[in-house]
């Protein structure tokens, strides 16, 4: 299967090799079709002449261990974005501009690819990762190796200043270049022989701890409800607007509503509180009474 694929792959490059060479008018063109008319004819002939150049970058990241397939692959997807989002009005070749989005799309598939663990995310982490090694060889040819810690935070200086990143970011890039993925249940160095899975902190909450956060939050509710009764109409609609929506009303907002001033709203709410607080001392004790203050 693996051959026939080897074999796949290779008649797919000979034809994209084969492909005619675009000259700026025909370009502008079939650009100017698959825009305003969406023509896919116009598309198709666009991608197809340009496919070339998306194999020919892709083949520049095998040294990072993906497949070479794969790599075609998310260089034909960057070209497809490059050919969505191309304004031929502006002047450029389309081959000048589809470069940055087969080298962004190969570039994201090589992370992705890299480890479980996302390596990087921003650009100068993006950065770091494919030029870290090659800087850090330049260096090293130039000034040797460093042989103590000193003169391998200088070197991490000087990376940081040749790619255009902070320090910490090159310290960071180091890190995860150093080490590799592995399994959890990969078997510790110790007597018992227990799986690292097993050192992990579950971070579920354990079953008392449950049923007592639900009982409190019963409980809360029900003060809630009785606290309630000690209101009038109109100051349990100012509390559930203010207070206990997802999204609350303005003062402003209230009293328009009301037809009164945003100062009397805030003291009606003020004296709402007011009373639930002493509803709830009345009944239930200083504690449960807090709860008008957390509202």
């Amino acid at each position: 299967m693996a051959k026939q694929d080897m074999q796949t792959d290779a008649a797919f490059t000979r034809n994209a090799m084969k492909a005619e060479l675009l000259d700026a008018e025909t370009e502008r063109n079939l650009a100017l079709a698959w825009r305003d008319e969406r023509c896919e004819r116009s598309l198709h002939r666009l991608i197809n002449a340009y496919m070339r150049l998306a194999i020919s970058m892709a083949s520049k990241y095998r040294r990072y261990g993906a497949p070479m397939a794969d790599l075609i692959q998310e260089a034909g997807v960057g070209l497809l974005k490059a050919a969505e989002k191309f304004d031929p009005d502006r002047g450029v070749r389309f081959s000048t501009y589809a470069s940055w989005w087969i080298k962004a799309s190969i570039q994201d598939y090589v992370m992705r690819d890299w480890s479980m663990v996302r390596t990087g995310s921003t650009s100068s982490q993006k950065a770091l990762f494919f030029n870290l090694r090659r800087v850090r060889s330049k260096i090293e040819r130039e000034r040797g190796p460093a042989t103590d810690g000193r003169m391998a935070h200088e070197m991490r200086v000087e990376i940081a200043e040749e790619v255009g990143v902070p320090l910490r970011d090159v310290e960071m890039m180091e890190a995860r270049l150093s080490g590799s993925d592995f399994s959890l249940n990969a078997t510790q160095a110790t007597e018992d022989g227990r799986e690292w899975i097993e050192a992990l902190e579950d971070q579920e909450p354990l079953g008392a701890e449950t049923v007592a956060r639900t009982s409190d939050l019963s409980a809360a509710r029900e003060w809630i409800v009785d606290a309630f009764d000690a209101l009038t109409d109109r100051e349990r609609m100012i509390i559930r607007r203010r207070k206990l929506a997802d999204e609350p009303d303005t003062l402003e907002s209230l009293g328009s509503e009301l037809g009164l001033s945003k100062e009397r709203v805030r003291q009606l709410e003020a004296q709402a509180l007011r009373k639930m607080r002493s509803r709830l001392e009345t009944k239930h004790g200083e504690g449960p009474a807090m709860l008008a203050g957390a509202i």
